[in-house]
């Protein structure tokens, strides 16, 4: 567990939680599920003494609750987010018990039965990364409080620009300024968050469109139709995601807008605003691109199969004009092949040749009629 004080332009830290209530600043203090799992009502009692709220059993609950999807919701004393946030690397590990695991302890797949069905799915590496864990964030007048995983990669940098800037003892004009409110910490963590999911369209895009040229391959057949379908759910779960997350900074905005009560809005909370649109603005591009690849897989699988249905007519043509062109020769011989004793060209010397030759110059009539009938345009005519 961190803590934090951050009060102006300085930065302290603590390794254990405070008494008191600060006069001064405010507090981030930083916890894990195991931390927090270990004894809550300890781990409660503790953030009551040092920040004087309360906090509920529900709140409890939903804190260390692994599944919990991205929501926002208030009380008197404090408001909680919780934000589903990308996994470092792959899906998140849990136990049986649905408890989530440090990657540090993971020693054996997973037990869980979700996550066997996972391992099961062929999902390219890009979309493999769209496992996420959810962060809580408790945000109080003089304190920030954030549960998550071990393994945070966007926890991990702000808690490092916070220490660099505990061990400055000067200040430079390009150096980073401290978070002013525990909402304006709050905000650049869940900024970081929504940027990870930025950084996913490009090896999304990427991974579609071999998938769009593979479909349209007329050379070799398209068989990864399952990889296709899971690529298509978890497009869907991104979109899901990506809804709920959104209806959360809204609400959350709703909230930062009441509480002022009607009083003018000051600058720091137009700032909040701000920051706060600039999220959902962010939240809104990963959600418009989720639905454009997710339209382009139906898209490509409908040019597919009408590229397939174009390829079977043309065969389907080849076919009738060789099995037209064998019609006539087959009446022909036939005819011939009738048991009569008198028949014209049947004791003629020359009555084969002028047979054949016939039948030559009718296959030879048919194929100009067709030609000229566009009944025999090759592909690559028709391409052209």
């Amino acid at each position: 567990m961190d803590i934090f004080l951050i009060s102006d332009n300085q930065v302290s830290q603590s390794k254990e939680i405070p008494d008191t209530v600060p006069v001064k600043g405010f507090l981030w203090i930083d916890a894990t599920h195991e931390e927090v799992g270990a004894d809550p009502e300890a781990w409660r009692n503790a953030i009551t003494l040092a920040t004087g709220v309360q906090i509920y059993d529900p709140h409890m609950t939903d804190t260390l609750n692994p599944n919990h999807p991205s929501y926002f919701d208030s009380t008197q004393d404090y408001g909680m987010v919780v934000f589903r946030k990308l996994v470092l690397n792959g899906h998140p590990r849990t136990t049986e018990n649905g408890v989530p695991i440090a990657a540090d302890k993971i020693a054996a797949p997973p037990a869980a039965a979700a996550e066997s069905d996972v391992s099961k799915r062929r999902i390219p590496a890009a979309l493999s990364k769209l496992a996420t864990q959810p962060v809580t964030f408790l945000i109080m007048d003089h304190a920030l409080v954030t549960v998550h995983e071990r393994a945070s990669r966007t926890i991990d940098a702000a808690r490092a620009r916070l220490l660099d800037l505990c061990n400055k003892t000067e200040k430079t004009p390009h150096s980073t300024r401290p978070p002013t409110s525990p909402e304006d910490l709050l905000l650049r963590l869940i900024n970081a968050m929504v940027d990870q999911y930025l950084d996913l369209r490009q090896p999304l895009t990427t991974q579609l469109d071999r998938w769009q040229r593979a479909l349209l391959d007329p050379r070799r057949p398209f068989k990864d139709w399952m990889a296709l379908l899971d690529a298509r759910i978890e497009l869907r779960k991104l979109e899901n995601l990506c809804e709920e997350q959104h209806d959360a900074m809204q609400e959350l905005r709703d909230y930062f807008v009441d509480i002022d009560d009607g009083v003018e809005i000051s600058r720091a909370k137009d700032l909040l605003l701000v920051r706060i649109n600039d999220v959902m603005e962010h939240i809104t591009r990963v959600l418009n691109h989720a639905r454009r690849l997710e339209s382009s897989i139906e898209s490509a699988v409908q040019i597919h199969f009408s590229a397939v249905a174009h390829r079977t007519n043309e065969i389907m043509r080849t076919l009738t004009v060789i099995t037209a062109l064998f019609m006539p020769l087959t009446l022909i011989t036939g005819i011939f092949g009738m048991n009569f004793n008198e028949m014209p060209l049947l004791k003629n010397n020359a009555g084969f040749w002028i047979t054949m030759g016939s039948m030559v110059v009718i296959v030879i009539g048919m194929l100009v009629f067709f030609q000229r009938r566009r009944y025999l345009e090759s592909q690559a005519l028709e391409r052209r």
